[in-house]
């Protein structure tokens, strides 16, 4: 809930590094749980069965309904990564497709520019500083290009966890 929360701000006037920061955190966070919560799932899957078939029923029914449960927060968490991840790249083109026009503004204006009218300190001050928000804008890019990646490699780590699970959901089914 939190990560559709701060993802609904993505790209919006909200939408900030330290919203950014704070949602690389909670993925990061999910998908550690989630690592974890698959190790687990296989440490039950191991234990040894009970001696009683009643007991052995409900241990699977209540290992089933666990796995079924994370099985489905699983896919809930993939879905909301894979749009934060098209919500990011979908900014970062804007971004670039903003820095070339600029870019290219600034080249045309700079050899419209003749050093023989005598310019203004100012507007050369005020050239410099553009091209100083523009590399800021540039390292801002490049830092969500990283988070991206990241982003691409947690969802990696997602979809090994679902084979995982689909591992242990047929071996349970080999075992009964």
């Amino acid at each position: 809930a939190q990560i559709k929360n701060l993802m609904s701000q993505l790209g919006t006037k909200q939408d900030s590094s330290k919203l950014q920061e704070n949602l690389q955190q909670l993925q990061h966070s999910a998908n550690r749980l989630a690592k974890e919560t698959n190790e687990y799932l296989k440490e039950l899957g191991s234990l040894p069965l009970p001696l009683s078939a009643s007991e052995q029923r409900q241990q699977r029914l209540q290992k089933e309904r666990l796995m079924n449960d994370f099985s489905t927060a699983l896919n809930n968490f993939q879905a909301v990564q894979r749009r934060v991840s098209e919500k990011e790249k979908e900014t970062v083109a804007r971004a670039r497709a903003g820095s070339r026009i600029s870019a290219d503004e600034r080249f045309r204006e700079e050899q419209l520019v003749s050093f023989d009218s005598g310019e203004d300190w100012n507007q050369m001050q005020s050239q410099e500083e553009d091209v100083a928000i523009t590399e800021q804008d540039l390292e801002l890019i490049k830092e969500r290009e990283t988070a991206i990646r990241q982003l691409e490699a947690d969802i990696l780590d997602v979809n090994q966890i679902f084979k995982d699970l689909a591992m242990m959901i047929h071996d349970q089914g080999d075992m009964i």
